[in-house]
């Protein structure tokens, strides 16, 4: 490397450190202002701490991809007998929750069911206010147009936004006695939400995905908070949810994102997801697992590179499954994962990592939209917020986490097996071993065919761009001028 690039390099590293180090102290005041500040501060007694409610008795089945996601959620609306409510990023009309030939669309799906005398309550983001970026505000109000004319269905635009951000939480609730939450939108804009866990390569765009289906006590605070944005938007008050009887023995925490000064439900706004978060990771003893779309984060960050640093076991490890190219952010993450990989210092600890929908010549990417964390097979989240400063503070989210740990520990086979190609029989050992003997020799072997320009022979590779501080400035940069 050139003395000059060595020098804008370290420039650019000097001058995004100082950036972060304002917005770190930007987001201490406004959370110590707003009465949020433990949340940066507290210790890891009680990772189900903080103020997040947590409900005992709740059924948590997770759902893989939009193959099997997209579906079920189908058949709860179709088998609705009092209401449906659906709370969204985006919503196509036209968009169909199966491939069968006979599939309808999603409008057609909500008028059958307004039709047969369901209340059908559909809850979206208005839209940018400037025609940036997708879903424009034309297009969202063409669309709700759609979904209301001649149909029974109710379609509510919430534009309440804090500037720059958005309503992204995803959320589908069905007679208060089942709700779904997680990450998948019902739209096909940016790519492929039916994609099944072999990604096989006939899709326009890989898609990775997570829902869950819940059942239970923890129903009514999904539909209390549905109800109160819709309360304030629609300007219509529904009925407080009941509370369900015991449906399993899983215990479940609801969180969410609130920004201050947007709904007057939460006046001073609501940051449970970062809470748990860094509850949780600040535990961490053996394993830190983390799916999502974006990571970029610096109180997420700062807390990672603090593990690398100084593991709290020998046998620590931390394993990334990121999207090769982020719809957007990708020089913010990379940034990010350049500081990860400088902390871990060759430990081989970090393995940070994406997936391609299929191998050999004509290999392509899968986008990893799935936010989902994993910690020590002890507590799990699954939701809509991504690990940047959009989701934990600044749009409104919905999580929920468990420390089901038979539950957690199934989840994490699956998704591993779906990764590295491996019967999950054959993924009961120790998840240190797995890394090494498996994920890290993978991804190592697939990114050198890559540099050498052979056909990849497996889906599993290691990220691009993480051995080097790319982008290093763009990340506080954005965060202060976007996300403060």
């Amino acid at each position: 490397m050139s003395p000059f690039r060595t020098l804008l390099d370290k420039t650019d590293e000097r001058i995004g450190d100082g950036i972060e180090h304002v917005l770190r102290t930007h987001h201490v005041r406004r959370l110590r202002q707003l009465g949020w500040g433990d949340v940066l501060t507290t210790g890891t007694e009680d990772r189900f701490g903080g103020r997040g409610p947590v409900r005992e008795g709740n059924e948590l089945k997770v759902l893989v991809d939009g193959e099997e996601a997209l579906p079920t959620i189908q058949e709860a609306i179709r088998n609705a007998r009092s209401h449906v409510h659906i709370a969204n990023w985006h919503a196509s009309p036209d968009f169909r929750l199966t491939r069968e030939p006979d599939a309808p669309t999603l409008r057609d799906l909500l008028a059958v069911t307004a039709q047969r005398g369901v209340d059908v309550r559909l809850l979206l983001w208005a839209g940018p206010p400037m025609p940036a970026f997708q879903p424009t505000r034309g297009l969202v109000k063409a669309q709700q147009k759609k979904f209301t004319e001649n149909t029974g269905v109710r379609c509510v635009l919430d534009a309440r936004e804090r500037t720059m951000h958005c309503h992204h939480e995803k959320l589908v609730i069905v007679d208060d006695e089942v709700a779904f939450v997680g990450g998948l939108d019902f739209t096909a804009l940016e790519g492929d939400r039916h994609d099944s866990s072999e990604h096989p390569p006939n899709r326009p765009i890989g898609w990775h995905d997570l829902m869950t289906r819940l059942r239970g006590p923890v129903v009514a605070d999904v539909a209390g908070h549905f109800a109160h944005r819709w309360s304030e938007v629609a300007g219509e008050d529904l009925p407080e949810p009941p509370q369900q009887a015991k449906a399993g023995d899983t215990r479940v925490q609801f969180l969410r994102t609130v920004p201050d000064k947007t709904y007057g439900f939460a006046p001073k706004g609501e940051f449970t997801i970062l809470d748990a978060y860094l509850r949780a990771l600040r535990s961490a003893r053996r394993l830190v697992y983390l799916e999502n779309q974006f990571l970029w984060s610096p109180e997420i960050a700062e807390l990672l590179i603090d593990k690398l640093c100084d593991p709290p076991d020998d046998r620590f490890r931390m394993v990334l499954l990121l999207p090769r190219k982020p719809s957007n952010g990708a020089d913010t993450t990379r940034g990010q994962l350049g500081r990860l990989l400088d902390a871990d210092d060759g430990k081989n600890r970090l393995v940070a990592t994406t997936v391609s929908t299929h191998d050999g010549d004509e290999s392509a990417p899968v986008y990893v939209h799935a936010k989902l964390g994993i910690v020590d097979d002890e507590w799990m989240t699954i939701g809509s917020a991504n690990l940047n400063e959009h989701s934990l503070f600044n749009d409104t989210e919905v999580n929920v986490a468990t420390d089901d740990r038979a539950l957690i520990r199934a989840t994490r086979q699956r998704l591993w097996s779906e990764h590295l190609r491996t019967p999950a029989a054959e993924l009961d050992g120790d998840p240190t071993d797995i890394v090494d003997g498996l994920w890290r020799p993978i991804a190592e072997e697939q990114a050198a065919l890559d540099r050498r320009g052979e056909p990849r022979t497996h889906r599993l590779t290691l990220l691009p761009g993480v051995s080097r501080r790319a982008g290093r400035l763009q990340g506080p940069l954005r965060g202060l001028l976007v996300d403060g």
